[in-house]
C-alpha cells in the first residue's frame, strides 16, 4: 500500500469518526433540550395544580366553617324569635320577632320612608305637640327627592357611613316635648340623636331636634365560580 493511500484512509476515517461524533452530540443537545421543554411544561403544570388544589382546600374549609357556624346562627335566631321585647314592638303581629331587627336596618335609603315615619308615628298624636317643620336629607350619592317621591341612584357613596340625617322644630309643652323624645329613644328605626335647642317663648317652647338614622345594604351570598390563573 502507497504511503498516500494510507494517509488518505485515515483522513476518511477522521471525518467519518468527526461526521459520527457530530452526529451524537446533535441528537443527544436534541434530547436534553426536549428533556428541559418536558422538565419546564411538568414544572408549571405542577405549579398550577398545587394553586387549584390550594384553591379547592381554601374553598372547603370556609364551606365547612359556614357549615358548623349555621346550627349555632339557627339558635340564635330562634332565641330572638322568643324575646318578649321585640314582640312588644312588632310592626304586624304575623311578623316573626326577629322581623323587628330587620325594621330597624332598612335595606335601602329610603329618606322619604324614614320622613312619613317621623311625621305619622313619632310626632303625632301628642296633646299639646305642632310639628312646625321637619326636613330630611336625601343620601348624598345614594338617592335623590323629588316631587316627594324617593329615587335611589346607582353608585353608593362609601363615606356616608349609611346614615340619613334629619332634623325637625316642634312646639309645645313641657310634657309633650318629653314625649318626643321618649317616642324617638323607643323607635322600632335605629335613631341617634345628635342635637337638641330649646328654646322658650311666650306662647310655649320650641324644640329643634337634629338626628340621624341608618340603614344597612342587602348581602347577596351565592356561589361563584373562580378561574385560577396560571
Amino acid at each position: 500500500m502507497k504511503p498516500n493511500d494510507a494517509a488518505i484512509r485515515k483522513r476518511t476515517q477522521i471525518a467519518n469518526a468527526n461526521r459520527t461524533m457530530f452526529i451524537w452530540i446533535a441528537i443527544a443537545s436534541a434530547l436534553v433540550g426536549a428533556a428541559l421543554v418536558v422538565s419546564y411544561f411538568l414544572i408549571q403544570n405542577l405549579l398550577y395544580n398545587e394553586k387549584v388544589l390550594s384553591a379547592k382546600a381554601e374553598t372547603s374549609s370556609q364551606l365547612e366553617a359556614n357549615n358548623q357556624a349555621t346550627p349555632k346562627l339557627a339558635d340564635s335566631i330562634r332565641v330572638l324569635d322568643t324575646d318578649s321585647s321585640l314582640s312588644l314592638v312588632k310592626a304586624n303581629e304575623a311578623d316573626q320577632a326577629v322581623q323587628v331587627i330587620l325594621d330597624a336596618l332598612p335595606a335601602e335609603a329610603n329618606s322619604f320612608a324614614l320622613g312619613a315615619s317621623l311625621q305619622n308615628k313619632l310626632l303625632v298624636g301628642i296633646d299639646g305637640l305642632s310639628l312646625e317643620s321637619l326636613q330630611v336629607d336625601p343620601v348624598a350619592g345614594v338617592e335623590v327627592i323629588s316631587d316627594d317621591q324617593t329615587t335611589v341612584v346607582a353608585g353608593e357613596d362609601e363615606g356616608n357611613a349609611n346614615e340619613i340625617t334629619f332634623q325637625f322644630v316642634v312646639k309645645g309643652n313641657q310634657a309633650s316635648l318629653q314625649k318626643v323624645l321618649d317616642n324617638l329613644q323607643r323607635s322600632i328605626r335605629t335613631i341617634v340623636v345628635t342635637s337638641v335647642r330649646i328654646e322658650t317663648e311666650g306662647d310655649g317652647t320650641r324644640m329643634t331636634v337634629l338626628g340621624k338614622a341608618f340603614y344597612e345594604p342587602a348581602r347577596t351570598i351565592k356561589l361563584e365560580e373562580k378561574a385560577v390563573e396560571r
